[in-house]
């Protein structure tokens, strides 16, 4: 489980990037968070692995305040923590095999890595990781010789071999076109379903977020200005979230 307790993060510029937040989020669910660029969706997520520093308030992952973690403890955090980036985060020059079994690092440590002593059972993890989301046939190739979608799936398959508890995706498919990252979420939710991975996704698509989550919060200048089952979601309240109508927006239509 996941709670932010009275969460605020305000950036050494002066910035807040969050404010008071309050959320709890399940093991299991499909949350998919939505709101207008600068809103604080990147912030949220990003405090929950770390990558940010909260300023203020408690923030609980499995009974735990992370904000007190440095070193081994937040070595240890990562590790049960995948995260998918909207650029791929992939080292292009290495092969696809390289760049998902990467994602034992955590529990091989960096000199294995570097000599590329992975067990057996870690090889054949990555591999049937890249069968999951159907790019095994890519084994071989250079990460740079794959379309954005291939890519993007080769990020998620780099994920499941890490074999984490929770999943962060910080708008995994903003750059894809709308069939490819249509595919890439059904990925997502196959993975949550079948593994029972608590998933956290930023999206700036209203069709999938409708489609997609299971629960929904929005936000709005760091605040989170809805929570709630996706089936309880209207147009009205898109309106709110973002704060104008969105029949003048072209993310309905799925475009971005």
């Amino acid at each position: 489980m996941i709670e932010f307790k009275d969460i605020s993060l305000v950036y050494p510029n002066g910035t807040q990037g969050l404010k008071d937040i309050n959320v709890k989020i399940n093991e299991g669910e499909f949350v998919v968070i939505v709101g207008l660029s600068g809103a604080g969706k990147s912030t949220f997520i990003r405090s929950i692995n770390r990558l940010v520093t909260p300023t203020d308030g408690e923030l609980i992952v499995d009974g735990e305040n992370i904000l007190t973690y440095n070193g081994r403890d937040l070595r240890r955090l990562r590790t049960k923590i995948g995260m998918i980036f909207q650029n791929y985060n992939l080292v292009k020059r290495s092969s696809v095999m390289k760049n998902v079994i990467a994602g034992r690092l955590g529990h091989t440590g960096t000199l294995r890595s570097i000599f590329n002593l992975y067990s057996k059972e870690d090889i054949g993890l990555a591999y049937e990781s890249l069968k999951r989301v159907n790019i095994e046939e890519k084994i071989y190739n250079r990460a740079d010789e794959l379309s954005g979608g291939q890519q993007q799936r080769v990020s998620i398959a780099r994920v499941l071999t890490q074999k984490p508890k929770y999943l962060l995706a910080d708008e995994p498919v903003s750059s894809l076109d709308p069939p490819t990252a249509h595919q890439v979420m059904t990925y997502l939710k196959q993975i949550n379903k079948e593994d029972n991975i608590t998933t956290i996704v930023n999206l700036h698509f209203i069709d999938m977020a409708m489609e997609f989550a299971d629960r929904i919060i929005g936000m709005r200048a760091g605040e989170v200005v809805f929570d709630g089952p996706a089936s309880t979601v209207t147009e009205k309240t898109f309106e709110e979230i973002y704060g104008r109508a969105i029949r003048e927006d072209d993310m309905v239509g799925g475009q971005d």
